[in-house]
């Protein structure tokens, strides 16, 4: 017996290093994604002044096709199968021409931004009422940190919460928008996630161009090709979709969506300080609050699934 554990002892303490090393790389994954993220919120809103939402978004996917494609090409990626590629296909149209579609038109129809960043903020919510549908659980602990998450989104946004003269049709494109990413973010890690990220994220891509060309035609040209817009889109393709797109895929193939999902809880806060250090917008003690409300949740509801 003693020779038996003196074996299986040096294996099961080298495997430790291994454990920490991984989560620390997947928490460095984390944090990233989000700082990228919320740094498309800013950008979108800068260069929606100068584009039409449809024209910006078609602009940014086919240019984020592009871009995609030319790294499957460089390093050599094969083509999925017509599984896995349809698969991809559908995150594109839930996440990408879905979600975008639906949150730049709601806001374009008078919705605040406040109220598209809570709702869009409570995905993680979401995508743990969806998770028994795709195979996952959400434990109690998990539950309170998504609950903690929430309410320190809902703290941050606190004085910018007010519906203002909006029709219900853009309040119900936010949930449409909400229903996109949820189900688009669930869908990428039980179906498509096996296949190469730049292929992946190709197909998505060009789904979304797709889909959402037809209501770029209809909005007519609304694009007025500034210096502002040009380096506002240059960050939107290279940064979000390349960068925030490609972290999205190498954390969901890391972790459970649920889990994955509850980062969306700092990307609310991480724009507010964004927005104070950029473009001016007021930044309180509440805010500060509710920024270490929502984190602290986050924490607490992935530790659990972290330490098993």
């Amino acid at each position: 017996m003693d020779g038996s554990h003196s074996r299986t002892l040096p294996a099961t303490v080298a495997s430790a290093p291994r454990t920490a090393s991984a989560l620390s790389s997947t928490s460095l994954l984390g944090a990233a994604f989000v700082v990228l993220w919320s740094s498309g919120y800013i950008a979108g809103k800068v260069a929606l002044e100068h584009a039409g939402a449809f024209n910006l978004l078609v602009a940014r996917f086919a240019l984020a096709t592009l871009a995609f494609a030319l790294l499957a090409i460089v390093g050599r990626v094969g083509m999925p199968g017509w599984r896995d590629a349809g698969h991809s296909a559908v995150v594109g149209a839930l996440s990408l021409a879905l979600q975008f579609g639906a949150v730049y038109l709601g806001v374009q129809w008078g919705a605040e931004i406040g109220v598209a960043a809570l709702v869009i903020g409570s995905m993680p919510l979401a995508t743990a009422v969806f998770a028994p549908l795709f195979g996952e659980s959400v434990t109690p602990r998990q539950w309170l940190g998504l609950a903690l998450g929430l309410g320190g989104v809902l703290l941050v946004l606190a004085d910018r919460l007010h519906f203002g003269g909006a029709p219900l049709g853009a309040y119900l494109l936010l949930l449409l928008s909400l229903l996109g990413i949820s189900l688009g973010t669930s869908w990428q890690k039980r179906f498509a996630s096996r296949i190469d990220a730049r292929a992946g994220l190709t197909i998505q891509h060009a789904v979304a161009t797709l889909i959402l060309l037809p209501f770029a035609v209809h909005e007519g040209l609304r694009f007025d090709f500034s210096p502002t817009l040009n380096t506002s889109l240059a960050w939107l393709v290279l940064v979000n979709s390349v960068g925030g797109f490609g972290l999205l895929f190498a954390l969901l193939r890391r972790g459970a969506a649920s889990r994955v999902a509850q980062l969306f809880f700092l990307i609310p806060p991480v724009t507010a300080l964004m927005g104070f250090a950029l473009v001016g917008e007021q930044f309180t003690a509440l805010k500060l609050f509710g920024f270490a409300v929502a984190a602290f949740g986050v924490y607490f509801g992935t530790r659990s699934v972290a330490g098993r």
